[in-house]
C-alpha cells in the first residue's frame, strides 16, 4: 500500500496526462464581499453536461480543449456566477460570488440546475448552510450545530436537551468529529447540554453518514467535519449576541487587505452571575456556580498565488464549583478541550494541491474535593500529535484523485488519583497512562465513467501501535496478580492493522433521479468508556490494547434520490445494514472504581438496519424537511443477558423530525421543529425482596422496557428591522422562540421511591419520571456592523 501511493506521487509530478491542446482553469472560489473560501461549490461547464467541485478549501480546477466556454459557479444561499472564458492557455481566476442577501437584484439562472444531490456519488452527505441553522427554535436561544443534525435521518439524539448524538446505530464515541482537522473528543458544555462550536465563528458543517471516503478514518459511523472562518479578507467586521445564559463577540478583519486576516470569536455563559444575587452570603451554599467559555481564533497569510498559510485555535471550559460551609465539603469540576491547527496550502501545478497540516489536541477532566483536613483529586485526559498531508489532483472534469496519509501520537491518562489527610499525603502509581501510534494511507479515485455512473472508489490502511511505558500482569483465577511483562518507552506492545475498502457508485436513470450504492469497512482503535446514555465529561477515552481489540464494521447502503419541480423538492430513501465486531460494555455487576478501565470490559458484537426517508423544500418562502427512521440496533455480549440479544441503549424504532422555514416579509422569519421518537431502551428493577430488613431488587433483562415516547414541538420568530439610515451598516435582529411549546414532560430518566416501613407492612415502593425541561421561552438579540 504504501509503495503504491509513493509511486502515484512520484508518477503525477513527472507525467503530463493532458493532451498538448487542453488548458486548466484553476483558482479558488470566495466569497465577494469578506473573500472566505467557499467549500463545495459547484463550477459547470455549460452544455457539456462536465461539472467540478472546488475542494475543502476552496480550489477548483478543470481542464477543456482549447476553446470558448461559459462557466456556472453556484453554491448554497449565493447568486449563481456566469462567466465567459477564452481558454488558449493555462489559466488562473478566482471565482467571486455573492451573498443573496447582498445582490442588488435578483439573478434567475436556469444553465445550471441545483441538482448536487442527484449527480454526487456521496451517499449520506449533508452540508449544513449557518443561515439555516441560525434560523431554527434553540434551547435558552443558543445556537447548536450538533442539536441540527439531530433533525437529519438516521441521526438520534442522545436524551433531552443533549448535544450528543448516534448515527445509524452506533454509539457516541463512533462518530468522528472535527474541528479545522482537529478531533473533538468532548463536543459538549453543561455536561452535554450545549455543544462546544460557537455558530458566529464557523463557516461550514458537513456530515457523513453513508459511504465515509478514506481520507476519514479511525471511527466506525459517520464524520462531522466543521471548517472555522477564516477571517474577512476586505473589510473589518464585528458580530455577537445577547441571550438569557450566554453573550459573544466575534471580531474579523483584513490585517492587509487581499493578503492577510483574522477571526476571534468568544462566548460566555453567566449562569453563575445570575444566580449569585439569590445565594446570600449566610448561605452554606454560599461561592457554588457553574460558567462556561469558548473562545475561537484564526489567522492566515497568502503569501502567493500558490502558497496560503492557515493558523486557528480552540479554547473552551467547563467550570463547576460547589461549597457546602455547613458540611465543610469544596469541590471544583474543570474541564475542557484545547486545539491548535498550523495548515499550509501549496498549488504545485494548476492540476496539483496539497494541504499539509498539524495538529495539537488536548483534552482534560479534573475533579478535586476537599472535606476539613482532607483533600482529593481525580483527573483524566487525552492528548494528540498529529501530522498529516492531502493531496488533490484534478485528471480533468471527470476523474479526480486524492491521496495522502497521517500519523498521530495519543497519550491516554484513563485516571489520576491523589490526596491527602493532615500531613499525610498518598500519589498511589495508578495513572494506567498508555501511549500509542496511529498511521493512515489512503487514496481516493473520483471517477465519472459516463453520464450515467460515477465512482467513487477508495482504499485505506491503517495502523494502530501500543507502546512503553506499560506494564500488564498475568493473574489467578480470583485475579490475584502473579507476574508482569513490563515494556520500556517507545518499545512495541502490540500493533494492529487492515485494509478498508470504500466505495460508493452512482448511476443516473434520468435528468430527476438517480440509484446509488455503498460500501465501506471501518476500524475503530480508540473507545470510549461510558456507563450513562450520553457523553459526559466522566467519560474515558481507552486505546486499543493487547486487551482491546479494535472495533470492526461493515455498513452497506442503498438508496433512490428524485426531484421535483425543477429541483424545488429533493427526496430520497435509503437503506442500510451494519455489522460490528469487538463491541466495548461494561461486565454485569460493574462499580466504578480505580481499576485500569480495561479489566472491567467485556466484548461482543452488534448490528444494525434500517431505512431512512428524507423530503427537502429547498427553493421559495417557504423551506424545510421532513425526516423519518424506521431502525433496529442490536447487541450481543457473551457475559450480558445470558448471551442472548437485546436493543441497544440507543435503539430506536421510530424517530421522525419536521423542520419548516418561511420567510414571511423581509422584516420577520419564522420557523418551527417538531420531533417524536419511540422512548429509550432501559433496564429496569422487576422484583422487589426483603433481606434482613433490606429492601434488594432483581432487574429485568438487559433494555428490556422502553421509556415512554419522545415528542416536543419548537416555534421561533426572526424580527430583523431595516436600518433606519440605509448607508449604515449596522444590522441586528431580534429572535424569540418556545421550546417545548405543550410542555410535554419527556423522560430523562425513572428512579424507584420507598415509602413506609416494612416492619409495619406499609411499604411501598414507587416509580418515578425525572423530567428536565417544561416550556421555555427565550429572546436573543444578535447584532453586526
Amino acid at each position: 500500500m504504501k509503495g503504491t501511493l509513493l509511486s502515484v506521487f512520484l508518477f503525477l509530478f513527472t507525467h503530463q496526462l493532458s493532451a498538448q491542446d487542453k488548458f486548466t482553469i484553476s483558482g479558488y472560489v470566495k466569497d465577494a464581499l469578506s473573500g472566505e473560501t467557499l467549500i463545495g461549490a459547484t463550477i459547470a461547464v455549460n452544455g457539456s453536461g462536465r461539472a467540478v467541485l472546488a475542494n475543502q478549501y476552496g480550489f477548483y480546477s478543470i481542464t477543456l480543449p482549447a476553446g470558448e466556454y461559459e462557466l456556472y459557479v453556484s453554491f448554497v444561499g449565493y447568486e449563481v456566477l456566469g462567466k465567459s472564458i477564452k481558454l488558449d492557455a493555462d489559466t488562473r481566476t478566482d471565482l467571486l460570488l455573492t451573498p443573496r442577501t447582498a445582490a442588488a437584484n435578483e439573478v434567475v439562472v436556469t444553465a445550471r440546475k441545483r441538482d448536487n444531490n442527484l449527480k454526487d456519488a456521496q451517499m449520506g452527505k449533508i452540508s449544513l448552510s449557518m443561515n439555516q441553522v441560525k434560523s431554527l427554535p434553540v434551547l435558552f436561544g443558543e445556537v447548536d450545530i450538533l442539536k441540527t443534525i439531530q433533525l437529519l435521518p438516521g441521526v438520534r439524539n442522545a436524551g433531552e436537551g443533549n448535544a450528543g448524538f448516534y448515527v445509524r446505530g452506533g454509539g457516541p464515541d463512533q462518530n468522528l468529529i472535527m474541528l479545522d482537522d482537529a478531533v473533538v473528543y468532548n463536543t459538549g458544555h453543561l455536561f452535554g447540554f450545549f455543544s462546544i462550536f460557537n455558530s458566529d465563528a464557523i463557516k461550514n458543517t458537513s456530515l457523513i453518514k453513508g459511504g465515509m471516503p478514506p481520507q476519514y478514518g479511525g471511527r466506525l459511523s459517520s464524520v462531522l467535519d466543521v471548517a472555522m472562518k477564516d477571517g474577512n479578507m476586505n473589510e473589518w467586521e464585528a458580530r455577537g449576541g445577547v441571550g438569557l445564559i450566554a453573550s459573544r463577540i466575534s471580531v474579523e478583519g483584513p490585517i492587509q487587505k487581499d493578503k492577510a486576516s483574522f477571526m476571534l470569536s468568544a462566548r460566555r455563559t453567566y449562569i453563575d452571575a445570575l444566580i449569585k444575587p439569590f445565594i446570600s452570603k449566610s448561605s452554606s451554599f454560599y461561592g457554588s456556580g457553574y460558567y462556561f467559555y469558548d473562545l475561537n481564533t484564526k489567522l492566515n497569510y497568502t503569501f502567493s498565488d500558490k502558497d496560503r498559510l492557515y493558523l486557528s485555535g480552540y479554547f473552551g471550559r467547563d467550570v463547576f464549583t460547589f461549597r457546602n460551609r455547613e458540611r465543610a465539603f469544596n469541590a471544583d469540576i474543570p474541564w475542557g478541550n484545547s486545539t491548535a491547527t498550523i495548515r499550509w496550502n501549496h498549488v504545485f501545478n494548476p492540476k496539483l494541491f496539497s494541504n499539509t497540516t498539524v495538529v495539537y489536541n488536548d483534552y482534560k477532566f479534573s475533579f478535586g474535593a476537599a472535606q476539613q483536613d482532607f483533600e482529593l483529586k481525580l483527573s483524566s485526559g487525552i492528548r494528540d500529535v498529529t501530522t498529516k498531508a492531502d493531496f488533490d489532483y484534478f485528471v480533468s472534469p471527470k476523474h479526480k484523485l486524492k491521496f495522502g496519509g497521517l500519523w498521530t501520537y495519543h497519550t491516554f491518562v484513563p485516571n489520576v488519583l491523589s490526596g491527602s489527610q493532615g500531613e499525610t499525603t498518598f500519589n498511589p502509581n495508578n495513572s494506567n497512562t498508555k501511549y500509542a501510534h496511529e498511521t493512515g494511507l489512503y487514496i481516493l479515485d473520483d471517477w465519472s465513467v459516463s453520464d450515467k455512473l460515477k465512482l467513487n472508489a477508495g482504499l485505506r490502511w491503517s495502523g494502530f501501535a501500543q507502546t512503553g511505558p506499560y506494564k500488564t500482569f498475568t493473574t489467578d483465577a480470583d485475579g490475584n496478580k502473579l507476574d508482569s511483562t513490563v515494556y520500556n518507552r517507545g518499545e512495541r506492545v502490540k500493533m494492529y492493522q487492515g485494509i478498508e475498502p470504500r466505495l460508493t457508485v452512482r448511476y443516473t436513470l434520468n435528468a430527476q433521479s438517480s440509484l446509488k450504492f455503498a460500501v465501506n469497512r471501518n476500524q475503530q482503535f480508540i473507545h470510549l468508556v461510558s456507563n450513562a446514555g450520553s457523553t459526559l465529561p466522566t467519560d474515558l477515552w481507552v486505546p486499543s490494547t493487547l486487551r482491546v481489540k479494535p472495533q470492526l464494521s461493515w455498513q452497506y447502503a442503498a438508496g433512490y434520490f428524485r426531484n421535483f419541480s425543477e429541483n424545488t423538492w429533493e427526496t430520497s430513501v435509503e437503506v442500510y445494514f451494519k455489522d460490528m465486531q469487538n463491541q466495548i460494555e461494561y461486565r454485569e455487576g460493574y462499580t466504578p472504581s480505580l481499576k485500569d478501565p480495561e479489566e472491567e470490559f467485556t466484548f461482543g458484537k452488534g448490528w444494525s438496519y434500517g431505512a431512512e426517508f428524507y423530503v427537502n423544500k429547498a427553493k421559495g418562502r417557504l423551506t424545510g424537511w421532513v425526516g423519518y427512521t424506521l431502525s433496529w440496533t442490536w447487541r450481543k455480549f457473551p457475559g450480558l443477558n445470558d448471551g442472548l440479544k437485546f436493543p441497544a441503549k440507543y435503539d430506536r424504532r421510530h424517530d421522525l423530525s419536521v423542520v419548516g422555514i418561511y420567510e414571511l416579509s423581509k422584516k420577520w422569519k419564522l420557523s418551527s421543529v417538531f420531533v417524536y421518537g419511540t422512548g429509550n431502551a432501559t433496564t429496569l428493577p422487576e422484583r422487589f425482596y426483603l433481606v434482613e430488613g433490606v429492601l434488594t431488587q432483581e432487574y429485568s433483562k438487559v433494555n428490556a422496557y422502553r421509556l415512554p415516547a419522545y415528542h416536543r414541538l419548537d416555534l421561533a420568530a426572526t424580527y430583523s428591522p431595516a436600518p433606519r439610515r440605509p448607508e449604515r451598516r449596522f444590522r441586528n435582529e431580534w429572535v424569540f422562540s418556545i421550546y417545548n411549546v405543550y410542555s410535554r414532560l419527556n423522560p430523562y430518566f425513572i428512579y424507584f421511591d420507598q415509602t413506609g416501613s416494612a416492619y409495619d407492612g406499609t411499604l411501598e415502593v414507587e416509580s418515578l419520571q425525572v423530567s428536565l425541561f417544561p416550556i421555555l421561552p427565550s429572546v436573543t438579540w444578535n447584532f453586526r456592523f
